[in-house]
């Protein structure tokens, strides 16, 4: 069976994985993009000049065997998106998913094609309900669950996730969503492993035994 995944999901050292007063101007609220400047600087994202390293190995998992992706409706937009017929999501024409998307929102409307492969999907499921449909579209590879926080809490929550990726950037916010509200108790449910690297973060995996 296919697993799922949550990879380079970063995190503050208070544990908040978004800020406070998301907009369609700012994704992540005040936290701006202080939490993935570690991943922009990835020979991955940069490209020619990027760093290497372990920040730039643990990135460059984020696509490899992934089959559909789930997100929540505030990863997919501000706050009021679905009052806007025409947006498609922050990421433009050619989002960076290239699988089918299952966006979790009570406001449902028709699929959007995306160019590279990206179709999303809106749906308002359980987590469980929403996992059985993207591992059909998965055929057979993983899924990946993208965020934002509250998505990846109720997922590990109902016992969903089989590998997690957290980053832990040295900030803190302060105030926005928090990754563990709730989650008493999770580490003994994995095999947890942490390694510090030179750009000041520090990778944190959660994998399911056995799996």
């Amino acid at each position: 069976m296919s697993r799922t995944r949550v990879n380079n999901f970063s995190i503050s050292l208070d544990g908040f994985g978004t800020g406070e007063g998301q907009s369609a101007e700012a994704p992540f609220g005040h936290a701006g993009d202080r939490l993935h400047q570690w991943m922009f600087a990835t020979h991955w994202w940069h490209g020619p000049g990027g760093s290497g390293g372990v920040d730039d190995a643990l990135a460059q998992r984020f696509e490899p065997g992934i089959g559909a992706e789930i997100m929540g409706a505030n990863k997919f937009g501000y706050p009021g998106w679905h009052e806007d017929p025409a947006w498609k999501g922050p990421w433009g024409p050619n989002p960076p998913f290239h699988t089918p998307v299952f966006v979790l929102t009570h406001h449902t409307r028709p699929s959007i094609e995306m160019e590279g492969g990206t179709t999303f999907h809106f749906i308002d499921a359980s987590p469980a309900e929403a996992l059985a449909t993207a591992r059909e579209a998965a055929r057979g590879q993983d899924v990946r669950i993208g965020g934002g926080p509250t998505v990846v809490r109720d997922f590990l929550a109902a016992g969903l996730v089989d590998h997690l990726h957290a980053v832990v950037v040295p900030i803190v916010l302060g105030r926005g969503v928090r990754l563990w509200d709730g989650l008493e108790g999770i580490d003994t449910q994995y095999e947890v492993e942490a390694t510090s690297t030179p750009s000041g973060v520090t990778h944190v995996t959660f994998t399911r035994p056995g799996v």
